[in-house]
């Protein structure tokens, strides 16, 4: 998959984030291609639903959002292997939604950890509060650091957490503790050993993928 731009850490999420909806819509698809307003509109979440990645050679190595699995197809760089019943509109066709699809040229994936994101810190959280257990989708969660900034802490896998506004605003500049919150579960890293796990998880939800994981 092609590098891309490093993502900016939110700390304190005093403000709900804005609407997306607008002109970023298709940004990510190829010209001619580009996916409209009116198929997100009916649905939100379709766009971040979770979507298998297969090597060349069917190994599981990744889960992805439905808009970046798009891009993938519509850039020929991969094939889908299995597809959802919706569909997404662009400006001449109406394409199926992929379930999990398969990279045409085979990737190494190095045994380490993965690079520290906030769309893997979400990714790890499975896009739930840490503070409240409520799921949330991506936009309307933050990152929250367990130890603050002002206190020496790091941003860092193990003091990142995804958090709800409504938590991040009542935690404030204060240790769990202090504001009287408890993490759902200690903070990790995110290896492939979790990201395997993951897959397990969802596979669960979505028999699509179960074939394909076989470890």
């Amino acid at each position: 998959m092609s590098a891309r731009r490093p993502e900016s850490f939110e700390s304190r999420g005093r403000r709900a984030p804005e609407s997306s909806g607008k002109a970023s819509a298709g940004s990510e698809s190829p010209a001619g291609s580009r996916i409209h307003n009116s198929g997100l509109m009916r649905r939100p979440s379709l766009m971040q639903d979770p979507v298998l990645v297969l090597n060349a050679t069917y190994e599981p190595i990744n889960v992805t959002a439905v808009r970046r699995a798009m891009v993938l197809l519509l850039k020929g760089v991969a094939q889908a292997e299995e597809m959802h019943n919706s569909e997404v509109h662009s400006a001449a066709h109406a394409h199926r939604v992929p379930s999990v699809i398969r990279l045409l040229a085979y990737r190494h994936i190095p045994q380490q950890s993965r690079a520290l994101s906030r769309k893997n810190i979400l990714l790890r959280d499975r896009n739930t509060c840490q503070f409240c257990g409520a799921i949330f989708p991506s936009s309307e969660l933050t990152l929250d650091h367990v130890v603050p900034r002002s206190r020496g802490g790091r941003s860092s896998w193990e003091n990142l957490v995804a958090c709800c506004y409504r938590c991040n605003n009542s935690k404030g500049d204060r240790t769990p503790e202090e504001a009287g919150l408890k993490l759902a579960r200690r903070p990790r890293p995110f290896t492939l050993h979790t990201s395997r796990q993951l897959m397990r998880l969802i596979g669960h939800r979505d028999e699509r993928w179960r074939k394909y994981l076989f470890y």
